[in-house]
């Protein structure tokens, strides 16, 4: 069943984090994940949530493909990129839902 992981962050450092995401792009089409959604904050949230500068939404086949990326040793060289290149990160997995009523029940 499919996966979405909400991204959230700040850019701190942006060659570091463009040099880590040229990379990471092709580690998602190995895993089975699409980038579905990129966005700038356009307004500050209402609700208990720290404003992030980016949002980046990313669809994936399963868990399991998830944790696949995680683990990929060719992408092990450019965690450091990411980590310099990012701040005040924040990441969520939601399963993929045709529509609400399975959570209204």
């Amino acid at each position: 069943m499919a996966v979405y992981a909400l991204n959230l962050f700040n850019l701190k450092d942006k060659h570091s984090y463009a040099t880590y995401s040229k990379e990471a792009d092709k580690a998602l089409s190995r895993h089975g994940g699409k980038v579905v959604a990129v966005g700038n904050l356009e307004s500050s949230p209402v609700g208990d949530i720290e404003p992030r500068q980016i949002l980046l939404l990313v669809e994936w086949l399963s868990k399991k493909s998830i944790s696949a990326f995680l683990n990929d040793p060719e992408m092990e060289e450019f965690h450091p990129y990411r980590d310099k290149g990012l701040d005040n990160f924040v990441w969520h997995l939601f399963d993929k839902l045709e529509d609400m009523r399975p959570v209204l029940k």
